[in-house]
This record gives structure tokens, sequence and C-alpha cells, in this order.
């Protein structure tokens, strides 16, 4: 009888989760090294709930860098970066600067725009395939990028031909449109683009489906357990320390999100990494619910309804592995939300908790999934931003194509982790 290949993964988010499932489904003997407990708080379980298909270009795009310079004057503006003297922070913002070009854009769009669509496809069959079922509420009724202003609706349609090129349909609405496409919720903007392909779901039953599949299927998930470091030995990691026990595989997947780069720095692997951190709302007895979900383009606040809740999104805060709530980052979100959906007022959101969590943002806004070079057991899957849950499934069926030494489905030449060592 053949033993079956072992494999560990650092980290229990839904990239950990679903490079776990992937591999189990594979033949792979898993055991997952979670830091938190089987409650943790990862960034996946508080974040919009989006598969997002539309969201092909990277962050680092041209204008990011003006928008971010002129975002830091306000304090409730969508995006910030706390200044300090850290060295990984300013070599991460000069190779952020350096790609965010038009280049970069065309060259990586055709790999988000096919990773997402995978991972659609892939959510489509998970619906159906899970013990649980659609437990996680897969909804398949598109996205509305709403827009206030006539110009930001202009640059917004300018996307559709290239949408339409990279295989995903694109529609340019104007008020009236927009109105009948979700007539659930009372809108105030300048019209919309609208995104069929793209779904919603809630993030964290799907987290619940995925652990309850794994332990079904006899992967082992070791909560409460930080590594503390790793034993090597001729290229080889041997041996993942935790402060638990000791984990032995002969496959190693760092899944660790945003503490990714602070994991592999201990093996001596530079992995240029921030995190990103965003809030969340999610109002149980909304004065409206809408059936899509959308983006206040201007505000850069992602709007998903989730059963009989609603769920507001947003900021991109690069301050380091801190969860603490800037309150003006989150009054910035609340006040937005009135300007597009006049039947919601302020108060509607004075109860309500808000939930941070942290997104691991690459310079080039591309995740690094693949083989290390410098440890021939060794695999990455991190550093998707605000697309963790939009291409969770895809990363999780690219690394047990990995480590199958099989040809990844999606050329992973521009995702390699390698690429700033």
């Amino acid at each position: 009888m053949t033993t079956p290949r072992s494999v560990a993964i650092v980290g229990g988010g839904v990239i950990g989760l679903c490079c776990a499932y992937y591999l189990m489904q594979d033949g792979w003997q898993v055991t997952v090294v979670e830091r938190g407990n089987r409650d943790h708080d990862a960034c996946s379980l508080g974040n919009a709930g989006m598969i997002v298909p539309s969201h092909f270009v990277p962050l680092a795009a041209p204008g990011m860098v003006s928008y971010g310079l002129k975002a830091m004057l306000s304090p409730e503006s969508p995006f910030y970066i706390r200044p300090r003297l850290n060295a990984d922070l300013i070599r991460w913002g000069l190779l952020f600067c350096k790609t965010a070009n038009a280049a970069h854009v065309d060259a990586a769009a055709p790999v988000l725009a096919a990773m997402n669509l995978a991972s659609r496809a892939s959510y489509e069959n998970l619906a159906q395939t899970l013990k649980d079922g659609n437990f996680f509420g897969l909804t398949r009724r598109g996205l509305l990028m709403l827009c206030k202003d006539k110009t930001v609706l202009e640059h917004e349609a300018t996307l559709i031909p290239r949408a339409k090129q990279l295989g995903m349909d694109a529609q340019l609405l104007n008020p009236e449109e927009t109105a009948k496409a979700d007539p659930a919720i009372q809108m105030d903007v300048a019209g919309s683009v609208y995104f069929p392909l793209d779904c919603h779901l809630n993030p964290s039953r799907f987290v619940q489906s995925l652990t309850a599949e794994l332990e079904r299927g006899g992967a082992k998930i070791l909560w409460n357990s930080p590594v503390t470091g790793f034993s090597t030995d001729d290229g080889k990691i041997q041996c993942i320390h935790t402060t638990q026990e000791d984990v032995e595989a002969q496959e190693i997947v760092i899944a660790a999100g945003s503490w990714s780069a602070e994991t592999v720095s201990a093996l001596g692997l530079r992995m240029p990494m921030q995190a990103g951190k965003g809030y969340s709302i999610t109002v149980d007895a909304p004065a409206q619910l809408p059936e899509l979900c959308s983006i206040l383009t201007e505000a850069r606040v992602a709007v998903t309804p989730m059963g009989s809740t609603l769920r507001f999104a947003g900021t991109m805060e690069v301050t380091g592995l801190d969860l603490s709530i800037n309150q003006r980052r989150v009054y910035g979100i609340l006040k937005s939300i009135p300007q597009y959906f006049p039947a919601f007022q302020a108060q509607d959101f004075s109860s309500e908790p808000v939930w941070s969590g942290l997104r691991p943002c690459s310079p080039d806004g591309l995740p690094y999934i693949g083989r290390s070079a410098r440890f021939s057991n060794l695999s990455i899957a991190a550093g998707h931003a605000m697309m963790g849950l939009s291409l969770a499934p895809i990363t999780g069926r690219l690394i047990s194509q990995v480590l199958a030494n099989q040809k990844p489905e999606i050329d992973l030449s521009l995702l390699h982790p390698d690429r700033y060592a």
C-alpha cells in the first residue's frame, strides 16, 4: 500500500483552506497550521464576499501613486499609508511606483481575468459538490460599478472593450437602466457599468463549509499554532515549529495572508508585502436590500447583500500588522453611503459593530503563487490583496497542480514568488 503524500499548509484563511481542499481531493495527507483559534477572524471572514472577473486591473496601475498622495491628505479618504521609517515599507513603495504603469496593467490583466473566471467556475462547482451545498449563498446576478460623477462614469466605461476582449460582458447603463437592473434599492447616480459575470457570497459561511469538508475528509487542522521557526537541511524544509507541536511533511505551502512575508523571512526569503487594512459594517435590518452587489466607485466602497443583511466594506490603510480601528476612516465609508443610496442615513449604522481585516498586498498587485527556488519543497500562495476570496479556489487548484508537477492551467510566470528575491 502506497503511503499518502503529506503536505503542511501554514495559514487557515480562505487561501490556505482552498489549497488544503484541492490537495486533499488530489490524494494528499493534509495538515493545516493556523495561528488563530477555530473561530479565528481571518481577513477571509468580514470582507465584501465578491467574486470579481471585472477586477482585472491590478492595484499597481497608472494614476494610483498620485491618487494615493492626494488621498493621504484627508483623514477620511479611502486610501492611506501611515508614514514611518521602515525599510520594508520604503522598498515596497519604491517597487509599487516602479510597477504602476500601463505596460504592467496590459501584462497583468489577462492573468487576473483568467484566474477570476476560473475561480468563478470553481465556486459554481463547489456549490454543487460540497456536502453543505450552497450553504455559502453563491449568488450570480452581477455587479454594478455605481458612479456619481459623469467623468468617472466615462472613465469606467473605457474598460468595457478590454473586458469584452478578456472574455466577459460589460454594459454601460444610464440612471434609468441602473435603477431597472436593481429595483430593490433607490439610487442617486449618474449611471453605472454592469458586469453580469460577477458574483457574491457569504465568506464566513464559505470558510465554515471548507473547514467542515476538510475535517470530514481526514485533514488535520492545528488551531492556536503560530509558527515559531523551521528546521532545514539539504535544501529542504524538514520541520515546522509551532507553539503547540512540530509538524513534518514532504511539502510545505505558506498561505499565511498578511503574515506570509514575516513567516518566510525566517527562511531567509524576501517577499515584499504590506498589510492593507480594510473595514466592514454589516447591517442586520437595512432600510433597503439590493439584489446585486455594487461598488460605490468614487468612495471605493463595496456593497454586498448577504441573506437578509447588507455589508458595506472599504478603505485601504497601509499601517503594518495593526487591526486597530480608525473611526475617521470608518466615518468616511459611512458618510458616502447616503450619497448613493438616499434611503440610508448615518444613524442606520450607529449601533453596528465595525470589523477590520488585513489584506496582503504585493508591490505589483499580483499574488505570489508557485514554488520557491530556495527550498525544493516550499511553495507560496499569498499576496492576493482585495481579491483573496475571489481568487481562492483557482489558487488552490494551481498549488495542487504545482505540487503534482503538472503544468499549471494558468501561466504563473508573472506570479513567481521569487520575482523580488
